[in-house]
């Protein structure tokens, strides 16, 4: 199975999460996931390698879900394997005062990964059109527009040699239920736990009206969105690391062409 044509939601399509299943296992089974994820990781250390030593390109991460859908732990799995130098990992707040003083994309722009390098965000500029858009903290007016201004940012970062791809991590209502309750249950996940998260439940329907509009208006050919099944955290994890790999391998950095002819030096 291609992973990216599988999961990949084409420009134009009209999204309807309804249509997708958040408990959907890719065809894998759990128990080959673990070997097979290990060897993804290690392939994707490699290509990293590689990206970094050629310097000409960069990749993008954009890492969107509900509450406890499991942004960090896709982290935590899919990109263990990664060397920190050429990687960052950016989660995006409440914007500050300073942040606030400029337009939305101000503060996603100094995030970019340099050439060489791959950037990892934790939510992104898309909070602009979701908890914006379900707090009605700006008018329609202006969080409307700013599908194209975001088609347009993510374009030119594209022109510009950096491939971004964005995951929605889906998972369904009642999953996310069991994963604030296990919070409570654990004291090494309580810290996790924020009563606003249980207050945002009551947004839920907003919030999939809100990520059902960025998506069908926001995936495009240059960058497009992927609809990752995330009740089951071996599902989640698989799916990305073979999207990110399916990337590199189409992608391809090599090493550059040695600067010196190493025959000529002894030590």
């Amino acid at each position: 199975m291609n992973f990216t044509k599988r999961f990949r939601v084409k420009p134009g399509t009209r999204v309807k999460l309804a249509d997708f299943d958040p408990d959907h296992t890719a065809g894998a089974h759990k128990k080959e996931v673990k070997a097979r994820l290990e060897k993804n990781v290690a392939k994707l250390a490699d290509w990293q390698h590689k990206l970094y030593a050629e310097g000409r390109r960069a990749v993008l991460l954009i890492l969107q879900g509900m509450d406890s859908s499991g942004k960090d732990g896709t982290i935590a799995h899919v990109m263990s394997g990664l060397n920190p130098q050429g990687c960052r990992v950016t989660s995006f707040k409440t914007p500050s005062f300073v942040e606030l003083s400029h337009d939305f994309l101000w503060r996603i722009h100094h995030a970019v990964p340099a050439r060489g390098e791959m950037g990892i965000f934790n939510r992104s500029h898309y909070e602009d059109v979701l908890i914006v858009r379900v707090h009605k903290l700006v008018s329609k007016d202006v969080w409307s527009r700013r599908y194209e201004q975001i088609n347009a940012f993510e374009r030119m970062l594209c022109e510009n040699n950096v491939t971004v791809l964005k995951f929605f991590l889906y998972i369904s209502k009642k999953e996310q239920l069991e994963r604030l309750r296990s919070r409570l249950d654990d004291s090494t996940k309580l810290w996790k736990f924020h009563p606003e998260d249980v207050k945002e439940r009551e947004y839920w329907k907003d919030y999939i009206t809100a990520y059902e509009e960025a998506i069908s208006h926001c995936s495009t050919a240059a960058a497009p969105w992927f609809i990752i099944p995330a009740n089951k955290k071996w599902v989640r994890n698989l799916v990305v690391s073979q999207i990110l790999l399916e990337t590199f391998e189409r992608l391809n950095p090599k090493f550059p062409r040695p600067r010196i002819n190493p025959k000529k030096f002894k030590l």
